[in-house]
């Protein structure tokens, strides 16, 4: 359809409705004796308003209970299973030390083998002659040694 020509509807106004303001009454305040609560307390606001209302007692928190004892057995009972898996963690940690220096000296005695092998290897296998060496004659040593110049 055209705008010009849609249907007009009556268009409705809402005026707000004022709320009235409060009736203030000026009730006199009744005084209080020291250490009682009446059953009815009415306490003036700053604005002048009375408010009025039953007084409540303070909640007072409920008696603490007194905690059951705890059974010496209970205890014991308590420190005997934390002591038993703190032995058994510590032996497990031993175990385990134990099992890596066994390895550790297995390697080095794998290594000393294999080493000192290769050792007698190079020193057999170099050869049956001293180059370099010093050679002693033990039996011309022993006869020089009982041969008196005289």
């Amino acid at each position: 359809m055209h705008p010009n020509h849609t249907p007009q509807r009556a268009v409705e106004v809402h005026q707000p409705t004022p709320i009235p303001p409060p009736v203030v009454h000026s009730a006199p305040v009744v005084p209080v004796q020291p250490g009682t609560q009446p059953t009815v307390a009415s306490v003036v606001l700053p604005d002048g308003r009375v408010v009025t209302g039953y007084a409540i007692d303070p909640a007072r928190p409920e008696p603490v209970a007194a905690k059951p004892a705890v059974s010496r057995a209970a205890v014991n009972v308590a420190l005997g299973g934390v002591g038993f898996l703190a032995v058994c963690g510590g032996l497990l940690l031993l175990t385990s030390f134990i099992a890596a220096l066994t390895a550790f000296i297995g390697q080095l005695i794998i290594l000393a083998a294999v080493i000192f092998g290769g050792w007698i290897a190079v020193q057999v296998l170099s050869g049956s002659g001293h180059r370099g060496g010093t050679t002693v004659n033990i039996r011309r040593a022993v006869f020089k040694r009982n041969h008196f110049h005289g």
